[in-house]
């Protein structure tokens, strides 16, 4: 039975990322995790060092032709990881 100050897990989760200032971290190593998922196994391989510093990702491919296609279609990866994150993590990327 439920009482009416009970919460779902999910819920408290959220506020307790909230309080302690954390959500903004917690999006940005799901950006980092769900890179493979996003990206497809192909340019999952070729990335050697991916991270996020202050809303830019950082993305190191090893393969010069992969980092040309994906710079052409930089926006579109923006938007993809923002909505899968449910918020704007990130603002822009960086192919080094």
């Amino acid at each position: 039975m439920r009482k009416p100050n009970d919460i779902t897990l999910k819920e408290g989760i959220d506020k307790l990322l909230n309080v302690y200032k954390l959500k903004g971290k917690f999006d940005e190593t799901s950006v980092v995790a769900l890179w493979p998922e996003l990206m497809g196994k192909a340019i999952a391989n070729r990335t050697t060092q991916i991270y996020v510093s202050q809303k830019k990702l950082f993305v190191r491919i090893e393969s010069s032709v992969i980092k040309n296609e994906l710079l052409m279609v930089r926006s579109g990866i923006i938007q993809k990881i923002n909505e899968r994150a449910g918020s704007e993590v990130i603002t822009d990327i960086v192919f080094l």
